[in-house]
């Protein structure tokens, strides 16, 4: 799959005429999420019934951030915490997440070894900019969530490893060994977005292994291999599920990784936006240097509640007790459903849900043809048939890199109503039994 865009190839006749832009910019690709939220927004103007499983995110109805997390926000611009944070994080936020992640993961980081800023995002674009040159080649899995693009935004030379359902949608490290030499990034998730699948111990062991040998080999005086790990979604795991890291793994690993976690997810808190990498104090002080041009700071009054909030660990503990039961519930139900509706000859699969807030789902639909006679000749097809016909708004795999005939989705249940589960899989019956 290509991961640049034809110059005006989608916006042709669409824009002003401004003349040449920017490489970068007449060649990122927009969001396939986006685009698809738009078409939603659409069908529900228009008063259409529609099961939207498409966002990463939480609808606060359903998933309020914690109740103690809220009280400490309205304390904070109570108590007027409205300037500038520090450029790196509050120093009491740090030290929060330092005792937290101790004490929650056992991986030990000082506060200068940690930064904090608004969220995941510009904490991944801060390394990649730090660690990547154009031209150097960059490692990571398809379906993956937006490696294609950070990639793109510093002109590297994408490593695609192709992930299958076989795995879990998880790479291998006999998937990742072959595109080692000279890499300087391996962009890892685990749990993993969009699969809602982890990595097993003996497989991320094996990749520590081949990262430390790699960068032994090298020597000094050469760039060396560093392994983006993103654990957002770490404290949402279920069963008998382990979350497992490479420091944890392989101490060895502590010079060469760089973690990325935030509230966002295991607390709901998607638009609080306080997130933090964790990683070699010479890799998180030019992480620092970059973000201080851009200004992607966490807010003072959000990153003072959370730094209080990380302390309260009966209110931290109560709080993912309760969240992980519900997003279980719907996970799972879900899962049953399409197991029922594949028993029953239906051209569907699904993962079993290990972990985050995410469902793996297949609808194996080319070239079957409408009850009114239209073919579905291409993967773009079924989804535009499942959102016309079933209401159902999913995630393709192919908007996370896949290739485009994937006829995988991910399905999130942020803003899913145990009520309507029933009703979803009604529709969704109803809508693949008529195809021939």
């Amino acid at each position: 799959m290509s991961h640049i865009a034809q110059k005006g190839k989608s916006d042709a006749g669409l824009l002003p005429q401004h003349g040449a832009l920017s490489t970068l910019a007449e060649t990122l690709i927009g969001s396939e999420i986006i685009k698809l939220s738009g078409e939603i927004r659409e069908k529900l103007r228009q008063g259409e019934k529609i099961y939207n499983f498409t966002i990463g995110d939480f609808d606060p109805a359903i998933f309020p951030i914690p109740k103690a997390l809220e009280e400490e926000i309205i304390k904070a611009y109570r108590s007027h915490f409205t300037n500038y944070p520090a450029a790196e994080g509050n120093a009491d936020l740090r030290e929060s997440i330092a005792a937290f992640i101790s004490e929650k993961e056992g991986i030990k980081y000082a506060p200068n070894e940690i930064l904090v800023a608004s969220g995941g995002r510009p904490l991944i674009y801060g390394f990649f900019r730090t660690v990547a040159d154009k031209g150097d080649k960059i490692i990571y899995a398809v379906p993956s969530w937006n490696n294609n693009h950070y990639t793109h935004f510093v002109e590297g030379v994408h490593c695609e490893v192709q992930a299958t359902p076989q795995n879990n949608f998880m790479p291998l490290a006999e998937d990742i060994q072959p595109y080692l030499s000279e890499a300087v990034i391996l962009a890892l998730c685990s749990p993993q977005n969009p699969t809602g699948t982890t990595f097993r111990k003996e497989t991320l062991e094996s990749i520590c292994d081949m990262v430390i040998e790699e960068n032994r080999r090298r020597g000094p005086g050469k760039k060396k291999l560093y392994v983006l790990y993103d654990q957002m979604y770490w404290q949402l795991t279920y069963g008998n599920i382990s979350h497992y890291d490479p420091v944890s793994l392989q101490p060895e690993m502590k010079e060469y990784t760089v973690y990325i976690d935030a509230i966002s997810k295991c607390f709901a808190a998607t638009g609080v936006r306080v997130g933090w990498a964790l990683g070699p104090e010479a890799i998180i002080s030019k992480m620092k240097a970059i973000l201080s041009h851009i200004g992607a700071w966490a807010p003072m009054a959000e990153q003072k509640a959370v730094a209080t909030f990380l302390q309260q660990r009966e209110a931290v503990d109560s709080f993912l007790q309760h969240f992980k039961s519900e997003v279980s519930l719907r996970l799972n139900k879900i899962y049953e459903g399409f197991m029922e509706l594949k028993a029953q000859g239906l051209p569907v699969n699904a993962i079993a849900p290990e972990a985050a807030i995410y469902l793996t789902i297949q609808v194996d639909a080319v070239g079957k043809i409408t009850a009114g006679g239209t073919p579905l000749r291409e993967q773009k097809d079924v989804t535009a048939y499942l959102l016309n016909e079933a209401g159902l708004a999913v995630v393709p795999f192919y908007a996370f890199g896949a290739p485009e005939n994937s006829s995988w989705y991910r399905l999130s249940v942020g803003t899913c109503k145990k009520e309507e589960i029933n009703d979803m899989l009604n529709a969704l019956r109803n809508a693949l039994r008529v195809l021939k």
